[in-house]
């Protein structure tokens, strides 16, 4: 099954419930390119983080917010074709799948101008050759007109369980209370923040993957691609509305 070239396939969903490694199957079993944009996030986290800037970011206004937003500005990151990471040059694939840089990740996330340099990268890269985009606002503010939208889920303490598993596979051993308990804030924080918080409008077919491998969760994805449930550009919004910090 090749899909268009223009086509763009919208993967969302909270933390740990495995829509990058969905989210590559799918694209290659539609011969499209794959673009990790919670990666890009990740890297934006690290450069914070090794700039000395401790948690928590005082969201959007206040000085950590705009040393995060200028640090952000100055980051060159890029997501090769290979599924690499790079940061200003630097490979920080494996440094950014830590517990640590999730969190990083999710606070600078919620300063709205990281969210607005970042996605417009995306919404670009998307528009110009489309692609399967994995993270957590895709189908409501980075490429919205897009019929394919996906939104994976999973009980909190199922998707700590997968992680926690991960981390032990990786040799990153964590205490399973510590993952849930940082799966929760994460999961707390992207719900509630002001700029595009993670939403499971009626606009997407929401997968839950609770009792399903991984075959399963793209089957039933690539279920829904062949039969998108909306008509493109239903939630398509102008441009410049899109890029407007959402009122919180």
């Amino acid at each position: 099954m090749t899909a268009p070239r223009t086509t763009v396939v919208a993967v969302d969903g909270p933390s740990g419930v495995g829509k990058s490694t969905v989210g590559r199957r799918i694209a290659a079993h539609l011969g499209l390119p794959y673009l990790d944009t919670g990666a890009m996030y990740r890297a934006v986290g690290l450069k914070v983080k090794r700039a000395g800037i401790a948690l928590p970011v005082d969201g959007d206004g206040g000085p950590r917010a705009a040393a995060v937003a200028a640090i952000a500005e100055g980051a060159d990151v890029r997501v090769t074709e290979e599924s690499r990471t790079l940061l200003d040059g630097e490979d920080v694939s494996a440094e950014i799948r830590s517990p640590e840089i999730s969190l990083y990740a999710s606070a600078v996330s919620a300063v709205p101008a990281v969210r607005r340099r970042l996605a417009a990268i995306q919404r670009r890269l998307a528009l110009e050759g489309g692609g399967v985009l994995e993270g957590r606002d895709i189908g409501t503010k980075v490429v919205p007109e897009t019929p394919h939208k996906l939104f994976l889920d999973a009980p909190a303490e199922i998707r700590a369980r997968r992680r926690h598993a991960e981390l032990a596979a990786r040799g990153s051993a964590e205490a399973f209370e510590k993952v849930l308990a940082e799966m929760v804030a994460r999961d707390l924080a992207d719900e509630t923040r002001a700029d595009s918080p993670l939403t499971c409008n009626a606009t997407y077919r929401r997968i839950d993957t609770s009792g399903l491998d991984v075959d399963g969760v793209v089957a039933a994805c690539l279920a829904a691609i062949a039969t998108p449930a909306v008509a493109g550009g239903a939630t398509t919004e102008p441009q410049e509305e899109r890029d407007r910090p959402t009122q919180g």
